[in-house]
């Protein structure tokens, strides 16, 4: 459904479904109640200055009744946001794709308290398109390759590439060394379940898996393991499970194996996960495309002998 308002800032209009009936005698009471953690006459006033539009871009008045309109559009307050010092790197762009190095830290997407301080914010502000939209996402956490779609004529070719996995990702990480490491390559499958209102995801045992990933060893030393993930599915933070169920969490991970209380960002210590390799064939022009990222890994160790000879001699296992 298209938006009746442009971006601003790089930042589109957020659109709200309204009940079409219900105990509220008008669309401003319910948004009142809705958003009761805001200043009713503050939000009420937006609508006596035309800031809340209907899907023709009329303005819904205060005393526009419920059920006149199932959806209005507005655009948020932008909060006040922290700064989040690291730049995007545009790797690639063309007439319908753009792909871009993220840092760490950095969303991916507007949410929450993140609005300008966003990826796809920053690049639409950056190369003055505010028809970008991302064809998959990076958690805020991760760094590394995302691709853009350019322009909405030709996004939906792109988006089935991702739907139906012929888009071949490689991942990096450092994790802390367990007491038993072990033999790579492996497979590792469970059942992931993203459950509403739980910012972590949980494992069902009794089911059969959803998620898979093949894991490879890079290099380790006593400390941590530098290993290479290929995950063949794309649930919520799999990766991330995945390593720590093998004892293997990955390193400034707060959320797996244990969810720890949010604190402010440390910029000094970045989740040691990175999106390192996008590779498929163009759905345009049947083209081979390969991206890699120019980002590293801070705490991954330098390469050592037994870390080769364990790849080498290694067979691919399979953990449920």
């Amino acid at each position: 459904m298209p938006s009746p308002l442009p971006a601003r800032n790089g930042v589109g209009a957020t659109r709200l479904h309204v009940p079409l009936r219900g105990e509220w005698p008008t669309i401003a009471d319910y948004m009142v109640e809705r958003f009761f953690h805001l200043d009713a006459e503050q939000l009420l006033a937006r609508f006596d200055d035309g800031e809340i539009v209907a899907r023709d871009g009329s303005a819904v008045r205060r005393d526009t009744p419920l059920g006149a309109e199932e959806f209005v559009w507005y655009y948020r307050e932008p909060p006040v946001e922290t700064d989040i010092p690291f730049e995007i790197d545009v790797l690639h762009e063309d007439r319908d794709l753009v792909v871009i190095d993220k840092p760490h830290f950095l969303p991916s997407t507007p949410g929450g308290k993140y609005l300008q301080s966003s990826a796809l914010v920053r690049l639409r502000r950056l190369l003055g398109n505010d028809e970008l939209t991302p064809i998959h996402r990076l958690d805020r956490a991760t760094a590394g390759l995302l691709m853009f779609s350019a322009r909405p004529e030709t996004r939906g070719a792109y988006q089935l590439l991702l739907q139906n996995r012929r888009v071949e990702k490689v991942y990096e990480a450092v994790s802390a060394r367990p007491d038993d490491l072990p033999r790579f390559p492996l497979v590792y499958r469970n059942h992931i379940v993203k459950e509403r209102g739980h910012v972590c995801v949980r494992v069902d045992a009794e089911k059969e898996p959803n998620s898979e990933t093949l894991i490879e060893l890079l290099s380790a030393d006593d400390r941590v393991v530098h290993t290479l993930l290929r995950p063949h599915t794309g649930k919520m933070h799999q990766l991330r499970v995945h390593l720590a169920a093998l004892g293997m969490g990955i390193l400034n991970d707060g959320f797996y194996p244990l969810l720890l209380p949010e604190t402010p960002d440390d910029f000094a210590r970045p989740l040691q996960l990175l999106a390192r390799e996008l590779r498929f064939v163009d759905p345009l022009s049947g083209a081979e495309r390969e991206f890699r990222t120019r980002r590293t890994l801070a705490f991954a160790p330098t390469a050592s002998p037994g870390a080769g000879d364990t790849k080498a001699v290694a067979v691919r296992g399979v953990i449920h």
